[in-house]
């Protein structure tokens, strides 16, 4: 079985192996002519199920062909122009060859001594996204998993920081659109219940800055302790972005930890033209960036940066094993001290070869073009009598319901809404996404691929209205 370790005499069976995979998939994605089969979990199911895993095949070439069959044929395919539903991107080339890169290497960067020039690389970009954001001279952060474990960790900081006396004291604030892992979070640090205060949101679903200030004011007066106010540039649903200037300013009025989750947003870091429309995410305490969402990149990519670098100490545990604390006098950087995790994969090389090929102008011209697109695609959805459209795009979202010309009962207009995506889901020929808005249902596009066209978009949006209309007159069918 050594035969299949990778090192110094099997690197050509390295280099077989991988350009055999890598035709397979390069092959099936210029083949690809719809984002999904539409298989089943009934129909997929069984073949996976029927697998021996104690039954090895011996053969790269027969565990390919089996591949293809339990996996690559019925995947989802981010990089089709008609994949319009959750915040998946497509990848860029040179971040899919430092995926190659750091997977066979195999750094893991929690200590120097098992990275060595990949903590120096991640600590680059690290302060490149810094500087982006304005946070200053004093910055840092360290790559995460994601974006809830960024704002996982940015409120465990920041609960650090509140230094109250109780845990139930606490209150974190955020709009009610914000995500879900906020909440989360909250639980998972032991704070209570009410610990997290909803804020309502204006029109074009952004945080209501006066109620926010009227919240904090009542905090105060109850003797509770305003631990972080969580501001949303680019929410998951909407895409809208809440009054990051405004919201500085009250949490600078009541010494509150000020956290920016710019998951989605942080696309406009290297935007050409809407770099903006984030002006105030420089006066954050902390910022989440996902670039595995609108940098272009394969998941994962994601950082958790913080105005001041000190803070992170809340994080910093020393084993003598690993990262004693000798080694910092002795000025070794271990990211591990920075870090939630302790093994981690060395996923900044993905964004350090993407910039050394395109730059950051490259990247920003690609989120423009999406943005761009989802305005073309707001008028779209305005002008057709079909669809209720809920708020003109910040970003590159687009919430919208079918509606039909004859007056049906709103609750039979959720069902047809919610066939029409469960329809084109098994068709294959698209894939969109759904949410609430109140207590209704509506359908969402997230569009993140250059590629797509408004003729795109109009095709897509005749699919649903067949496919809600069919729903409609079956349903009157079955009434009569």
């Amino acid at each position: 079985m050594r035969s299949h370790l990778l090192n110094d005499t099997t690197a050509e069976q390295y280099r077989r192996s991988v350009t055999e995979g890598v035709e397979r998939v390069a092959a099936k994605i210029a083949a690809t002519d719809r984002p999904f089969t539409g298989v089943s979990v009934d129909a997929l199911a069984p073949r996976i199920d029927g697998i021996d895993l104690d039954k090895p095949l011996h053969d790269t070439t027969a565990v390919l062909d089996e591949l293809e069959e339990v996996y690559l044929r019925d995947a989802i395919y981010f990089h089709h122009p008609r994949y319009l539903a959750h915040l998946n991107c497509p990848v860029v080339i040179p971040a899919v060859l430092g995926e190659a890169v750091l997977s066979a290497v195999n750094s893991s960067l929690d200590t120097w001594d098992q990275s060595a020039g990949g903590t120096l690389i991640e600590r680059k970009l690290i302060d490149w996204t810094t500087a982006r954001i304005g946070l200053g001279p004093a910055a840092d952060g360290v790559f995460t998993s994601g974006g809830t474990q960024s704002n996982l960790q940015a409120l465990l900081l920041a609960r650090e920081e509140a230094k109250a006396q109780s845990l139930a004291d606490l209150r974190i604030f955020a709009s009610e659109v914000s995500h879900f892992s906020v909440k989360k979070s909250a639980k998972l640090l032991g704070l209570g219940p009410d610990a997290v205060v909803s804020i309502p949101v204006d029109n074009e679903k952004r945080m209501q800055t006066v109620a926010l200030a009227r919240e904090l004011e009542r905090c105060k007066d109850a003797g509770l302790t305003p631990m972080a106010v969580v501001a949303t540039a680019g929410t998951t649903d909407f895409g809208s972005i809440d009054p990051l200037p405004e919201t500085a300013e009250l949490c600078d009025r009541y010494e509150t930890w000020m956290h920016v989750d710019a998951a989605y947003g942080c696309g406009l870091l290297a935007s050409v033209k809407y770099r903006g429309r984030i002006d105030g995410i420089e006066r954050a305490d902390s910022v989440t960036v996902d670039y595995h969402k609108s940098f272009f990149q394969p998941v994962s990519s994601s950082a958790v940066l913080v105005r001041d670098a000190a803070t992170l100490r809340h994080a910093t545990y020393h084993a003598e094993y690993l990262n004693p604390r000798r080694m910092v006098q002795e000025r070794i950087p271990n990211q591990v001290d920075k870090s939630l995790q302790t093994t981690r994969r060395f996923d900044a090389l993905k964004l350090w070869m993407t910039l050394r090929t395109m730059g950051a102008d490259g990247i920003g011209q690609l989120f423009d073009e999406v943005c761009d697109l989802t305005v073309e695609g707001w008028h779209l959805l305005a002008a057709d009598p079909r669809f209720d459209v809920v708020v003109r795009p910040s970003l590159s979202t687009l919430v919208f319901r079918y509606i039909p010309a004859a007056v049906t009962d709103p609750a039979e207009i959720d069902r047809a809404n919610l066939y029409a995506r469960k329809a084109l889901f098994a068709s294959g020929d698209a894939v969109v996404a759904g949410t609430k808005v109140g207590a209704r249902h509506y359908l969402k596009f997230t569009l993140l691929n250059p590629e797509t066209t408004t003729d795109d978009i109009a095709a897509v949006l005749d699919l649903i209205a067949g496919h809600a209309e069919q729903y409609l007159g079956e349903s009157l069918d079955r009434a009569s």
